[in-house]
């Protein structure tokens, strides 16, 4: 009996959105042909322990791969893996992805984690099950952290893979477990979504963002050839129209975009990706009107903060300004693309006056761009300290009092998973008055501003929440908007930033 297989499991991470679970996907790639191996989706399956457990009774699956992302995958991540090592003690578990990346600390010291993957794992995953097969030593493949008694060992980080040399992902073994058609959802963009990654990191260090640890502002891209291929065959096969690029930074590469451009363009497909105001507002106006061509619809920028000092604070990097990313949202309106442009509110300061006014700037910061260029989309968020360590803002953080929790249990709390989605900041330094006048600005903005990403939400109800909202963002006054937080329940508006398009 073959007693080498490994699972891969994705934890549930989305109560309506299902997408393609492209991270272990990936690692799927990077083992087939080697090793048999089964994909349990927690967004896919009811009761996904059971799922598991299945597989595990057989005595086939000695491997057990979870990939982790800040948020609602840790409530299911944290049980499952403690219950697996309770219920099935030999088998071996990794855990890869963003989460256990910045918290390998208080993963590996859970008891039931054996290993992380820091970073890709395309060659530590299957190195290291060769390894362990094999009874030889894992301790110089890079991309890997483990304990070794009570020390935690890190081993170097690998350079990134040249992406185009990579293993296809099994779409059609993925077919055979979960119908892939079932991953093409519905959204702003169009009735069969696909969710594609088409490159990975990010050439920039900004001290805010989980991305820094994991690849250490490297970014590898496939080339757009490749990526052309990929959703065409995904069109062909099961229908897709429209494509989320869930890379962290699509537009990298003004030629790369052009190329994929003129690819695409004849193919009639809405697209939606992430970039940088700074990379952008280099691009020359052909190429913007060619992007609108090839059907891109929505982009999703970084502005983060109106404040120059600030942009500094949190290290954003490059040449991104104040000025720029107003004049960008002006630039934008001669095209039919929809600026998304996300703020993170609250960042530490010297006196909780200083904080304050940094709120209220980027509050009138935020109605200005508004003023410049109505349909820019703007997303909100609190600021969530990220564990770069030996960053000046992170060290600041630990300063005014801010901890991580010390056991691997309670990050499960909604607490820490609202801290995740940058709703809760947990931050000593913010408080409730300045959360609320956050929230409340923020209830007031999508009143009057309705996200055009939500489409459930009827031109009726857009013109009925508009009017409740009209004279409050007029007039600045914010204070207690019950009237409408109970429209955007009853209606169950969607923010972008929680539940995607």
């Amino acid at each position: 009996m073959n007693m080498n297989k490994v699972l891969l499991f994705n934890p549930r991470s989305a109560r309506y959105k299902h997408r393609i679970p492209n991270a272990i996907m990936n690692i799927a790639a990077s083992i087939e042909g080697k090793y048999e191996w089964v994909i349990v989706d927690g967004n896919r399956e009811s009761d996904p322990y059971e799922k598991i457990s299945s597989y595990l009774r057989t005595g086939e699956f000695k491997y057990i791969g979870f990939t982790v992302m800040p948020g609602p995958q840790v409530k299911q991540a944290v049980p499952f893996s403690k219950k697996i090592k309770e219920d099935f003690p030999g088998t071996v578990m990794v855990w890869g992805g963003y989460f256990p990346t910045s918290h390998f600390k208080v993963v590996l010291n859970s008891g039931y984690v054996d290993f992380v993957i820091n970073g890709p794992g395309d060659n530590a995953f299957p190195a290291l099950v060769d390894a362990l097969e094999n009874n030889k030593p894992y301790e110089l493949i890079k991309n890997l952290i483990y304990k070794s008694g009570d020390k935690i060992l890190k081993s170097v980080k690998a350079d990134l893979i040249e992406q185009d040399t990579l293993p296809p992902l099994p779409y059609e073994k993925l077919n055979d477990l979960y119908p892939v058609g079932n991953y093409l959802g519905k959204t702003y963009l169009g009735k069969k979504t696909l969710a594609y990654h088409s490159s990975i990191g990010c050439p920039f260090t900004c001290s805010f963002c989980a991305v820094v640890p994991t690849y250490e502002a490297r970014w590898k891209a496939k080339s757009a050839e490749l990526v052309y291929r990929d959703i065409k065959y995904i069109k062909d096969r099961w229908g897709a129209d429209a494509i989320e690029f869930h890379d962290n930074n699509f537009f990298v590469s003004e030629k790369r975009c052009v190329e994929f451009a003129k690819l695409i363009k004849p193919e009639k497909m809405k697209w939606w990706g992430m970039a940088r105001i700074d990379t952008m507002a280099k691009f020359s106006d052909a190429t913007l009107q060619l992007l609108q061509e090839a059907g891109c619809t929505m982009i999703f920028f970084g502005a983060e903060s109106g404040s120059n000092e600030i942009l500094k604070q949190l290290d954003k990097g490059g040449t991104q300004t104040g000025d720029q990313i107003l004049g960008f949202a002006e630039r934008l309106k001669k095209y039919s693309i929809v600026p998304e442009y996300s703020f993170v509110l609250g960042t530490p300061g010297p006196s909780p006056e200083a904080v304050e006014k940094q709120i209220d700037f980027e509050i009138e910061f935020i109605k200005k761009i508004k003023k410049i260029n109505p349909k820019t989309e703007i997303v909100i968020y609190t600021y969530s300290p990220v564990p770069t360590e030996g960053s000046e803002l992170y060290e600041l953080v630990l300063a005014n009092g801010f901890a991580f929790p010390q056991k691997l249990e309670d990050w499960v709390s909604p607490q820490w998973e609202n801290f995740d989605l940058r709703k809760n900041p947990l931050t000593p330094w913010l408080t409730p008055e300045m959360i609320n006048k956050i929230k409340n600005f923020e209830t007031v903005l999508n009143g009057y501003y309705p996200t055009i990403s939500d489409i459930r939400m009827s031109r009726i109800k857009r013109d009925i929440i508009r009017m409740f909202s009209a004279i409050r963002y007029k007039t600045n006054f914010y204070w207690k908007p019950y009237e409408l937080k109970v429209l955007q329940i009853m209606w169950k508006y969607r923010q972008p930033e929680i539940e995607g398009m």
